[in-house]
């Protein structure tokens, strides 16, 4: 099985031929489609098992149709929620690597540095946000954010944003959400806390569960 059999769209497979990518991880594989016929995704998978490629390559394909087609896209269309600077930055950097040939807009933003440079690429548009729930509640109090136009929306390492104490910002966020909207919901494990929020927020999901390949 290789990519070019998961629908795809041709700049994408083109990324993923000049970054060595041939064949989907199990991950990838089981994601890809249910994400591509708009179900909500109920993934049990630690880093390590490919996980952003099996939310970032099925969203950058979505958003790359829209904008083919014509369809306006006004605001933010994909929010990405993760619990660390280090995250945020690496999942960023995989929609650079997908998506280099979509001309799909994209940041990261989190804390810990000056906001000056993450607001001004927000002013100038962007279509998928990848955020630390701490930043991003704090733009959106300054009205620098709006989540109205979220189409898609991942939340990802739900249970490590448990054990950092986010998990009340994340609620927060997903009261911000417009209602209608595809979810995709991430967690290696799940505590009774992480069960309930994914059974909150997610309509009908399809379930992926992959171990991840052990390491010598």
């Amino acid at each position: 099985m290789s990519f070019e059999t998961l629908g795809l769209s041709a700049p994408i497979l083109r990324a993923l031929k000049a970054e060595n990518y041939e064949i989907p991880t199990p991950i990838q594989l089981q994601s890809i489609p249910v994400v591509l016929q708009g179900r909500d995704l109920l993934g049990c998978a630690q880093t390590g098992t490919g996980k952003t490629a099996a939310f970032a390559l099925p969203i950058l394909h979505m958003l790359y149709a829209k904008k083919l087609s014509g369809e306006p896209m006004k605001g933010i269309q994909a929010l990405i929620i993760t619990p660390t600077r280090e995250l945020a930055i690496q999942i960023d950097e995989s929609f650079t690597a997908y998506g280099r040939y979509t001309s799909i807009r994209h940041i990261a933003i989190f804390g810990g540095v000056s906001q000056h440079t993450q607001v001004q690429a927000l002013k100038s548009g962007v279509d998928v946000l990848v955020a630390t729930p701490g930043r991003l509640l704090d733009l959106i109090g300054q009205q620098l954010v709006s989540l109205r136009q979220i189409r898609y929306f991942v939340l990802d390492e739900a249970d490590r944003m448990l054990d950092m104490g986010f998990i009340h910002d994340v609620k927060k966020i997903i009261s911000l959400l417009p209602p209608v909207r595809q979810t995709l919901f991430f967690s290696a494990t799940m505590p009774t806390d992480i069960a309930q929020l994914a059974q909150s927020i997610l309509k009908d999901p399809q379930k992926v569960e992959v171990t991840p390949v052990s390491s010598t």
